[in-house]
């Protein structure tokens, strides 16, 4: 697949692409032309990628990950770091659904300031 094809597929810049091939996250094969040239099992890498992205894992952590993700074994050390980044986003979560709650307040007082007459902001 060309890199453009790949970037369509999977909803990310063609910069993104080239990016993630810099990093090691991705390799790409060259035609004599030039042109890079990606396996069809680049766009769920992609999406993967992304979604580590996503989580807030660094590029170091992503390019750590990939490999375990394709054997299914993780070394202790990285196992350790994963289990502390899901302890990070899970407190994440947290937090933003304790905003959300209190967005939720703020809309349902604007809505009607009368039947809501308490502030728990």
């Amino acid at each position: 697949m060309r890199i453009g094809e790949v970037a369509d597929k999977a909803g990310v810049s063609v910069r993104a692409l080239r990016y993630y091939e810099e990093q090691d996250l991705l390799q790409a094969y060259r035609s004599p032309g030039g042109q890079r040239h990606y396996p069809d099992t680049a766009v769920p890498r992609v999406r993967l990628i992304q979604q580590l992205y996503a989580a807030g894992l660094p590029s170091r952590v992503v390019r750590q990950v990939l490999p375990c993700v394709d054997s299914g074994v993780a070394p202790p050390a990285l196992l350790d770091q994963l289990v502390a980044e899901r302890v990070r986003i899970e407190q994440r979560i947290t937090d933003l659904l304790a905003v959300r709650d209190r967005l939720d307040d703020v809309i349902a007082i604007t809505r009607d300031p009368d039947a809501n007459c308490y502030h728990v902001l």
